[in-house]
């Protein structure tokens, strides 16, 4: 008893160290954008996509692969990664500001004897921190949407950014600081609806196929209430998502925008291009979703376990 005693006298130094908050926030935006620059071409054929056919015209693009291989031989490798400036500061500003939030409301929700929040409030956390990130990072996402965008307009219609910070510096110029935010509602609501889909279509999959006797809890299970939990996400956000794009990349012709706001885009597209262009982009937008996922918390582990070798271990 002595032996084992002697230990725990101590202990209370031995409490295991980890890394700062600010150090998880940069981590996790770091992660983020190392997951985009693998994704960032099924971002581009998304956009393009939802974009095809805008305003009753012939659709450009007739599949995600159709897509894919028109940018490649009109644009060529380089031009599928148009907009990877923006792709990656969206990253470093809107996956930092959202885990900064979430952390953060989740210590304070916590109760004093250590009791985490319930499911609904760790929703409502998430969909608040979710709509906060999406609300700073809406200047990028502008910029992203412009970006991809320009490479199926005619040459003497492009906007040409040369890279991000252009984008932001040129817009501010010539349309003004309030259009950076141009879209930030539809983006907001987007953020909102992935939040509450996921964590709702995850939770409830992954009971369906525990329940169902050919599953137990393992990473088979969890990989399977995944791809169930983003194909119920893809189709729950992408009419919120086609908004934003429209909106973000419309321009304003003798004073006059194309679209009035989100639900008059909506409206537009149900009745020029018909209800399914609603899910226009579909294939790339679920593509991207799982990979994207995985690599940032590969990369989020891969550097947390560098960190601690590097600064906390001895």
């Amino acid at each position: 008893m002595a032996a084992t005693a002697s230990p725990g006298a101590g202990g209370m130094d031995a409490k295991p160290r980890t890394s700062p908050k600010s150090v998880k926030f940069l981590f996790g935006g770091l992660a983020g954008m190392g997951a985009t620059v693998f994704v960032q071409p099924l971002d581009l054929v998304k956009n393009r996509m939802q974009l095809s056919g805008e305003g009753a015209k012939t659709r450009e693009y007739k599949t995600s692969f159709h897509a894919l291989t028109s940018i490649l031989r009109a644009e060529g490798l380089r031009g599928i990664y148009t907009g990877l400036s923006a792709g990656l500061l969206r990253q470093a500003t809107y996956t930092t500001t959202r885990l900064g939030i979430y952390t953060v409301l989740f210590e304070r929700l916590t109760g004093a004897d250590g009791t985490p929040p319930g499911f609904l409030l760790k929703a409502l956390i998430g969909m608040t921190a979710g709509a906060t990130g999406a609300f700073v990072g809406t200047p990028a996402e502008v910029a992203l949407i412009r970006m991809t965008a320009d490479g199926r307009l005619p040459p003497d219609q492009r906007r040409g950014y040369k890279n991000v910070f252009d984008a932001l510096i040129r817009i501010v110029r010539e349309e003004g600081v309030p259009t950076l935010w141009r879209g930030c509602i539809p983006t907001m609501a987007r953020a909102v609806v992935v939040n509450a889909a996921q964590l709702a279509s995850y939770s409830q999959s992954k009971q369906f196929l525990l329940d169902s006797g050919y599953f137990s809890d393992n990473i088979l299970c969890h990989f399977c209430a995944s791809m169930i939990s983003g194909l119920v996400t893809t189709a729950a956000s992408m009419p919120v998502d086609i908004a934003k794009t429209r909106i973000q990349n419309m321009r304003t012709i003798d004073g006059k925008p194309e679209y009035k706001n989100g639900l008059d885009v909506l409206v537009k597209v149900i009745r020029y291009e018909g209800f399914f262009s609603l899910w226009k982009g579909f294939t790339p937008y679920y593509a991207r979703l799982g990979p994207h996922t995985v690599l940032t918390f590969i990369f989020l582990e891969q550097m947390n376990k560098a960190y601690k070798r590097l600064f906390l271990s001895g």
